[in-house]
């Protein structure tokens, strides 16, 4: 359900942007979301088509680009990627150690708004 308060702050988002930049219709939305975030593209589309009815993104699509979780080894200084729901200890995969920096997968980005 949070897909519901993410996508309006998106289509708030848009709609300013359309507004202060002389727009007038929204043809796209490109989001880069990062897989920590877990939020869901088609609930993402389908708030978006309700919430956005009778506005300048009315038909708009939403283009969402995933970004995996990824860390970096304080040991080795190398990066691993790792599924966070699975039920064991994360290690890195190069030198097994259990120090590491989350480095990528809580994104949630707007990387480009296609507006005309």
């Amino acid at each position: 359900m949070h897909e519901l308060a993410v996508t309006k702050y998106i289509l708030k988002l848009a709609l300013d942007h359309t507004e202060k930049y002389g727009g007038r219709e929204v043809l796209s939305i490109h989001l880069l979301i990062g897989e920590m975030r877990n939020l869901e593209e088609d609930w993402i589309q389908r708030y978006f088509n309700y919430i956005s009815v009778g506005t300048a993104a009315e038909h708009a699509v939403i283009n969402v680009r995933k970004v995996p979780i990824a860390f970096l080894c304080k040991i080795c200084g190398k990066q691993f990627t790792g599924d966070l729901r699975e039920d064991k200890k994360l290690l890195c995969t190069h030198c097994n150690s259990f120090e590491y920096d989350l480095i990528s997968g809580r994104e949630l980005i707007v990387e480009k708004l296609e507006i005309k």
